[in-house]
């Protein structure tokens, strides 16, 4: 153990690093689930039209195809509404896998478990599926989950080929109790801001194949272009998308500025001024400002829906870029928390 001396359990070390690798695959597995449940639902769709139709042609309409005597049972699940139930289980499988992984990494170092990039954003993606699993949790929004993790999957693939750090205590400049504070918040803010900015991607696809209908015939091309058109044809409407991405946002945004703020004091701390304009500072505040301009834009007649939707977008990429470009290529005071 760590004990001060500078040593790491390089066993809880090792079991962090299986638990992590663990997660991605049973994430690629809940994905698979719910892509299956969202292209299933199309069967479902089709069958309840030819019922529909059957009913209509008939001259007693519903009444007709109802049995005297007989009590309607309640109705069957669909394949694809299966496949959606066994994905749910299986994300908190990958989720307890992830946060253990995280635990696990804390206390082979005895330090909070985010002092590198490698572990900020092991973290960030365990808070967006937390958070996605929570937002996400009525019946008819539980197959989005499938497009949160897409990213959550690419991001920790990322972190675990090219941004890993074997497990080590950090370096002195970090040494505060504002690792934890600071740190953590930012975390669990980009986590739910990443399932805002995923639902407004889904919202201005929605909105761009409604408002052409000249490409409907999309979905009936071979290829990943007329699958995506089919998938995204069978997620919730545009609506429930906006209202959904709004929501998330009204929770990250005051998180992420309580983040900005507290970094703000530990930067006075260590540093001796609260503000410097160093890169990662300047791109922080641009992302608050985005999604401070989102917010009004959801107010304002006008920007409410797909210019909003875009702002909300904008947010969501200067988050990644404050992540990855500010942290891996500007050199800045930032730096120093390396790979």
């Amino acid at each position: 153990m760590n004990n001060g001396t500078g040593q790491v359990d390089e066993t809880l070390a090792r079991y962090s690093d299986l638990l992590f690798g663990t997660a991605i695959t049973v994430y690629v597995v809940a994905a698979f689930l719910f892509f299956g449940a969202l292209a299933a639902v199309r069967g479902r769709k089709l069958e309840e039209r030819e019922l529909v139709a059957a009913g209509a042609g008939s001259a007693s309409g519903s009444d007709a195809v109802r049995v005297p005597g007989r009590v309607a049972g309640p109705p069957k699940r669909t394949f694809g509404e299966k496949l959606g139930n066994m994905g749910l289980p299986v994300v908190y499988v990958g989720l307890v896998a992830h946060i253990a992984s995280i635990v696990l990494r804390a206390i082979a170092t005895e330090r909070a478990p985010w002092g590198n990039m490698y572990e900020f954003v092991s973290m960030t993606c365990a808070a967006g599926v937390l958070a996605a699993l929570i937002i996400l949790r009525k019946p008819e929004h539980r197959a989005l989950l499938s497009f949160v993790l897409l990213p959550v999957v690419l991001l920790m693939f990322i972190a675990g080929r090219w941004l890993y750090t074997q497990a080590t205590p950090v370096v002195p400049a970090l040494k505060s109790y504002w690792l934890a504070v600071h740190v953590s918040i930012i975390s669990v803010s980009s986590g739910i801001l990443m399932v805002s900015g995923v639902a407004s991607i889904l919202y201005l696809m929605k909105m761009r194949w409604a408002s052409n209908p000249a490409d409907d015939t999309s979905s009936a091309r071979p290829g990943l272009g007329g699958a995506l058109r089919r998938i995204v044809d069978h997620i919730p409407a545009a609506e429930n998308l906006d209202r959904l991405a709004y929501k998330t946002v009204v929770v990250g945004f005051p998180l992420f500025g309580l983040g900005v703020i507290c970094g703000a004091i530990w930067a006075e701390a260590a540093w001796g001024r609260f503000w410097g304009w160093d890169p990662k500072e300047t791109v922080s505040f641009i992302a608050w400002v985005i999604y401070a301009a989102y917010l009004h834009a959801r107010a304002t007649a006008g920007w409410r829906n797909t210019a909003a939707a875009w702002i909300n977008v904008a947010g969501f990429v200067a988050m990644l870029f404050n992540l990855f470009i500010i942290n891996l290529v500007v050199s800045g005071l930032h730096s120093y928390a390396g790979l």
